[in-house]
């Protein structure tokens, strides 16, 4: 089961994500994008958030790590692009990927901002994204209205399949960080707890997408 990204994290606990979101990390994501494209999951992220028109939009992805879906999204028509994270470890990658591309000023990178606590310094956008975040944070109800809430369009995010196969692995992993003296941990949170999430915030899920250890749920803003 691939490693949740990025994603914001409680003021005064350290999470741990500079120690694995490392440049090691991000190195790795970037060479496979460079050389395969995008994975599965973040194809269909993609294909959403085209299907409900994203030219001439503007995108906040939260957690983005070397911001392969906000260049894809970028070639597809979209505007501009911010991303917010707290891992700096990517940053290099980012701006070489950036750079290939030819999105120069076209993308806004922010590197320690937490939308759930610091949200009102965020600017909303047309399209928000969260792609292997909400499994990296404990409180997934603070964390989705925040994104919900800077939705002017469309959300989407991917979470991990909550059956019992991925349930020992996170259990797996979380033990094997905390042995090790890591602080960060993973985080299955229930599928439809999330989905009511969103449709509190005004925005109705109109798209899932499920596989053996991802998922994906787009949903869009009424009216």
């Amino acid at each position: 089961m691939d490693s949740c990204c990025g994603g914001p994290h409680d003021p005064g606990r350290d999470h741990g994500y500079d120690a694995i979101f490392d440049s090691r990390f991000s190195g790795a994501i970037a060479k496979r994008y460079g050389r395969r494209g995008l994975r599965q999951s973040e194809r269909r992220i993609v294909e959403f958030l085209a299907g409900t028109g994203i030219e001439g939009a503007t995108v906040l992805e939260i957690g983005g790590g070397v911001g392969e879906i906000q260049l894809e999204l970028l070639k597809r028509g979209a505007a501009r692009a911010v991303n917010l994270e707290l891992s700096a470890g990517y940053e290099e990658d980012a701006a070489r990927l950036i750079e290939r591309a030819g999105f120069g000023g076209r993308i806004e990178r922010r590197l320690g901002v937490d939308l759930a606590e610091e949200g009102d310094g965020v600017e909303a956008a047309d399209v928000v994204v969260l792609h292997r975040v909400v499994c990296c944070y404990p409180d997934y109800a603070k964390l989705l209205t925040a994104a919900a809430d800077h939705a002017r369009r469309a959300i989407v995010f991917s979470y991990p399949t909550a059956n019992l196969p991925a349930r020992a692995f996170i259990r797996l992993m979380n033990g094997l960080l905390a042995a090790s003296g890591r602080s960060f941990r993973g985080f299955i949170h229930p599928p439809e707890a999330m989905a009511d999430v969103v449709r509190g915030q005004g925005l109705e899920p109109s798209f899932q997408w499920h596989s053996p250890v991802w998922n994906v749920l787009g949903a869009v803003r009424a009216g």
